[in-house]
């Protein structure tokens, strides 16, 4: 497996499987650190813990801090909690924070590393395929506000990201699926032949699974060197989730409904923005239903009714892209063709809807 390193030193580092824990081990005797605190959730500290501290050379004293799993735990609260203990074990700035786990542990524990004592350095070791190809790279750290997605964050990237393909065997194929979707987004902004790659899982195997997430990322962190800031280019990196964090947010709040996953959201959002796309953008009808076909193969579709779609409309005026209260798409001209800033019709919203659920 390859490392990605690029040409500016600040720019974020990744390395994979055997080569991870030699960069990770160098770095920890270069750098000398007071403590290594690594944040867990239940499940990545039954499963993944013992394994990666097997695998950690150091004599720094480590302290495991855990929070409990799921997006509904990604809070303020949760970083109060952890922000305490790092400060009752004797966290201070020259400590290092290790993120070992998903999406969630990710962005958490990057916003603490990067608030605590005015920031602290971290490590991300993503334990799930969305965090692998989503959310640890980039750098963008955050918690939600309520059942609203990421209202509270920075953007500051970890030192470098760890990842070890073989936690990919701990997941149940739910969380595969989710981690999926991003991958399938990224074909869409930025590859046809990336797209068309993914459309034929059934003809791949493990090894060529390392390679589709080794490109997965170079997608995004190519993207993200060019916009960190998310300027212009790295909107791109939205596309399906301006209606996909709203109905990941709905779904989330409302207690009769089945909770989603950010991929099975997501996966809804593309669906949507792709026939947004055909009807605005001149997006090709055939790739459209091309879409359709492969995320409902893979995700099934979900009953959403005409009074759900009415509130999922009014989670979108939360969206962090919007601007002077207007709500903004990601769509396409073509795969490998975003446009930014797009804004549509509600009525043309619950057409989209429509086309999803024929």
């Amino acid at each position: 497996m390859n490392t990605i390193m690029t040409e500016n030193p600040q720019d974020i580092q990744v390395f994979f499987n055997e080569k991870g824990y030699t960069r990770i081990n160098t770095f920890l005797k270069e750098k000398n650190f007071t403590k290594i605190f690594i944040i867990v959730d239940s499940n990545t500290h039954d499963y993944c813990l013992s394994p990666f501290l097997q695998k950690l050379e150091s004599t720094t004293n480590i302290e495991v801090v855990e929070m409990e799993p799921g997006e509904e735990n990604k809070t303020i609260e949760t970083c109060n909690g952890i922000w305490n203990a790092l400060s009752e074990l004797g966290g201070d700035r020259k400590s290092l924070v290790i993120n070992l786990g998903g999406g969630v542990v990710t962005d958490l524990g990057g916003f603490v590393a990067a608030t605590f004592k005015r920031g602290i350095s971290c490590i991300h070791v993503p334990t799930t395929l969305l965090a692998m190809v989503d959310a640890a790279v980039g750098g963008k750290n955050g918690v939600n506000l309520d059942a609203l997605k990421n209202q509270i964050g920075v953007i500051r990237p970890p030192e470098m990201i760890v990842t070890d393909t073989s936690f990919l065997q701990t997941l149940p194929p739910a969380e595969m699926r989710s981690g999926l979707a991003e991958m399938l987004k990224h074909g869409l902004i930025s590859d046809e032949n990336y797209w068309k790659k993914l459309c034929n899982l059934q003809d791949l195997d493990l090894t060529d699974l390392d390679q589709l997430i080794l490109e997965s990322i170079e997608i995004k962190e190519d993207i993200v060197i060019k916009d960190p800031n998310e300027q212009g280019l790295r909107k791109s990196l939205n596309f399906g989730h301006t209606l996909g964090h709203a109905i990941e947010s709905y779904f989330l709040e409302e207690p009769t409904k089945p909770k989603l996953l950010h991929g099975e959201a997501v996966a809804i959002g593309m669906v949507l923005a792709a026939y947004l796309s055909a009807k605005t953008e001149n997006f090709s009808e055939e790739i459209l239903h091309e879409i359709k076909k492969v995320i409902t193969s893979i995700y099934g579709k979900v009953e959403i009714t005409l009074a759900d779609q009415e509130k999922i409309l009014e989670f979108m005026k939360f969206d962090k892209k919007n601007e002077g209260g207007k709500i903004n798409f990601v769509l396409l001209r073509q795969i490998g063709e975003p446009v930014i800033d797009r804004q549509v019709s509600n009525e043309l919203i619950f057409n989209a809807f429509e086309y999803y659920l024929d």
